[in-house]
């Protein structure tokens, strides 16, 4: 049986903010392409990968679409280019929208292609009878989005809001020259000409950021970043960071520039505010993403944080559900995604498809610049083989959800280091299900052993 875990692409890709977009019969992923324990944000080039719409298991590598060097503000590749979208213009073609990291210009691409290759095609601009035709840099240009709407108009989406001031240069945790750069104070749009490159006006706020929202209903969830949108009927979604970061949240309204109203969160990548959770299942991070309707269900992608840093993340996915009100429930992080259902309660899994690793002190949002590799368990690459390591006292590694056919005699766990104690197995992160233990002791960082968990007798609880 053919299954597909999250991370749904193979493990050694890292390719987070993703946007999906169903053209053609096949689904592909665009998003920024972070490296294996990279020090900053978006070092490779753009990739992107397609799997056919009737089978979300099949991911197939398109190859890199477009270089950092293409674009002529960058020819010394001395910026990384940050997350992207793609839309089908009027014309049939596909149009890629992105930015150069802290850059003030939004960069288009084009391709006969959804898969690409994409080569530039110019940068946003206002026309002559507007600001004499120059390029857009107002209120930070970050984070496009496009909606290419059902009567042919076009809108372009952006902005960076952080709540509070960057740190300076120097400092832990800054990024080279944000401090001087003029952010938005919440998501911005603008309708575009049908050439994709042309703005018919001047951008405004649609959503309040961090210091705007006070007394609205974003007010706790203001916009920060990650702008995307679709159309959902007659509605249109806008989905978003908030300010808390490790959460992707939603808007609607009956308009595509105006008159939104907050949602609720979609998912946190430490799935914080999940049935009232509030201690993170994870380490998290930064998030990014948007949705998609694949033969009729909906599905948000989202990525989380591997390496102990914020800048070696990876995409994931998980079913949501569009109510007859037109809210969607909060989903929490699983192990089985896109899967058709939960996976299959025998056989060898690889400990880094895990969705949970909570831990003693892990008490929020790792920043930028930051590493906790010292501090809690974290998932790494290490050549071609992937681990979870710094699992210590206290530490629960969950995975969600197997389902079982018959009853299950024991878990098998591969591991090494240093350690004298036991290991328990459970079928709830709290214990309460408790299926078995085992006693463990490691003494030899560098030599594997197989651990065994025997399972009391009856069948395993399902999810």
């Amino acid at each position: 049986m053919k299954q597909i875990y999250n991370p749904y692409l193979p493990l050694d890709e890292y390719v987070p903010d993703g946007e999906p977009h169903l053209f053609d019969g096949r689904v592909y992923i665009y998003g920024s392409h972070d490296l294996a324990g990279g020090e900053a944000y978006c070092l490779g080039d753009y990739v992107t990968w397609s799997a056919p719409e009737n089978d979300l298991t099949d991911w197939r590598y398109e190859g890199v679409i477009y270089r950092k060097d293409q674009d002529p503000s960058n020819k010394e590749m001395h910026r990384e280019i940050w997350a992207p979208d793609v839309a089908k213009g009027t014309d049939g073609k596909y149009y890629l929208f992105y930015c150069l990291a802290f850059y003030p210009e939004i960069g288009v691409a084009v391709s006969d292609s959804p898969a690409g290759p994409f080569e530039f095609y110019g940068h946003i601009h206002y026309p002559e009878n507007i600001k004499n035709g120059k390029t857009l840099s107002e209120h930070l240009p970050f984070d496009p989005a496009v909606l290419v709407d059902d009567d042919g108009k076009v809108f372009l989406y952006y902005g960076f809001s952080p709540p509070v001031p960057l740190k300076k240069e120097g400092e832990d945790g800054d990024i080279e020259g944000a401090e001087k750069l003029e952010f938005s104070e919440g998501a911005m749009v603008a309708e575009l000409e049908s050439d994709m490159l042309t703005l018919k006006e001047e951008p405004h706020m649609m959503i309040p950021g961090g210091l705007k929202e006070g007394g609205t209903s974003f007010e706790g969830h203001g916009f920060f970043e990650a702008s995307s949108m679709r159309k959902v009927g007659e509605k249109y979604y806008f989905v978003y960071s908030s300010h808390l970061s490790h959460e992707l949240c939603y808007a609607v309204s009956d308009y595509p520039n105006r008159g939104f109203s907050y949602g609720g969160t979609l998912i946190s990548n430490g799935d914080i505010g999940y049935q009232g959770n509030a201690v993170p299942r994870n380490m998290m991070g930064n998030n990014h993403g948007g949705m998609v309707c694949v033969n009729g269900q909906w599905y948000i992608f989202y990525h989380r944080q591997t390496h102990g840093t914020e800048c070696s993340r990876q995409g994931c996915a998980e079913k949501i559900t569009i109510g007859a009100d037109g809210k969607i429930q909060q989903v929490e992080m699983t192990s089985c995604g896109l899967n058709a259902g939960a996976l299959v309660g025998k056989g060898k899994y690889l400990a880094a498809i895990a969705c949970n690793l909570i831990c003693p002190g892990n008490d929020g949002k790792i920043n930028y610049g930051e590493c906790r590799r010292d501090r809690f368990p974290y998932i790494f690459q290490d050549g071609e083989a992937h681990y979870i390591a710094n699992v210590q006292q206290d530490v629960k590694v969950g995975y969600k959800y197997f389902s079982y056919e018959e009853e299950l005699s024991c878990v098998k766990m591969t591991v090494r280091g240093s350690a004298e104690g036991k290991v328990l197995a459970a079928a709830d992160e709290n214990g309460e299900l408790l299926r078995g233990e085992a006693d463990i002791r490691l003494e030899n960082e560098s030599q594997w052993q197989t651990v065994t968990i025997p399972f009391k007798a009856g069948k395993a609880v399902e999810p």
